[in-house]
C-alpha cells in the first residue's frame, strides 16, 4: 500500500533585525523550505536559517532594499504552489497601494510579507496573506513571533509560533493563536478559519 505524502512544511520568518533567537531551529525541526520576507540585519542570521533548510530571501527597508543585495521582491513555486515574497505589504494598518498592486500583478496561491511586526493570516480572494510577525528585538507591546505554512494536497494552512519576549529564554508552550488561516488553495475557506477571520479583522 502506497504512504501518503507528507505536509509540506514551509518555515515563515521576517524583521530579525540581526537577531537569531537560539529557539528557531527547534521551531523549524522538519521544515523543508524557509523564507524570510525581510530585516534580515545581517548574513550571519541567513547563514545559521541556512544551516535548517533551503532559503528565500528579501530584502527589507533596513536592509538598504537593494543595497543590500537581495531583492526586494520574490516568485518562487514550492510544492506547487506560486508565493510572492515581499516586505512591505500592509503600512499604518492598511494594504498599500504598491501592494495590491504586486497581487494583482502576480497573482500568486500565498503571499509572504513583514515589515509591520504584526502577526497575520487571512485569505484575500484566493490569495493566502501570511505576516509571521517579528523574531527580532521585542519592539513595544508587539509579540515576537514566527510561522508554519503547511501545503497538504488541496489545502494551505498557516499557523503562528509565539517566542519568548527575549532570545534565548524559555518561550510559550503553546502557538500565539490556532488554528489560523486553513483554507483550500482555490480560496474557499472552512467555516472555523472564516470565523477567526471575522473575529480578527482585516488590520495588521
Amino acid at each position: 500500500m502506497r504512504r501518503a505524502q507528507r505536509p509540506f512544511r514551509l518555515g515563515v520568518i521576517a524583521d530579525t533585525h540581526g537577531l537569531f533567537d537560539p529557539a528557531i531551529p527547534r521551531c523549524f525541526d522538519g521544515i523543508d523550505h524557509i523564507i524570510h520576507a525581510g530585516d534580515i540585519g545581517g548574513r550571519s542570521v541567513l547563514r545559521q536559517l541556512e544551516a535548517i533548510a533551503p532559503v528565500t530571501v528579501v530584502s527589507g527597508n533596513v536592509d538598504g532594499f537593494g543595497r543590500s543585495g537581495f531583492p526586494s521582491e520574490r516568485i518562487v513555486e514550492l510544492s506547487g504552489r506560486r508565493i510572492a515574497v515581499c516586505h512591505i505589504l500592509y503600512e499604518r494598518g492598511m494594504l498599500t497601494q504598491n501592494g495590491l498592486a504586486f497581487l494583482e500583478r502576480e497573482q500568486p496561491d500565498i503571499c509572504i510579507f513583514g515589515h509591520t511586526h504584526r502577526p497575520l493570516a487571512e485569505w484575500l480572494g484566493r490569495t493566502f496573506l501570511f505576516n509571521p510577525g517579528s523574531a527580532g528585538p521585542k519592539r513595544f507591546t508587539l509579540p515576537r513571533a514566527l510561522g508554519i505554512i503547511l501545503i497538504d494536497r488541496g489545502e494551505v494552512n498557516g499557523r503562528h509560533i509565539a517566542l519568548a519576549d527575549r532570545a534565548g529564554e524559555p518561550g510559550p508552550d503553546s502557538p500565539l493563536f490556532t488554528p489560523l488561516g486553513k483554507g483550500r488553495a482555490d480560496g474557499r475557506q472552512d467555516a472555523g478559519a472564516e470565523r477567526s477571520l471575522r473575529r480578527r479583522g482585516r488590520k495588521c
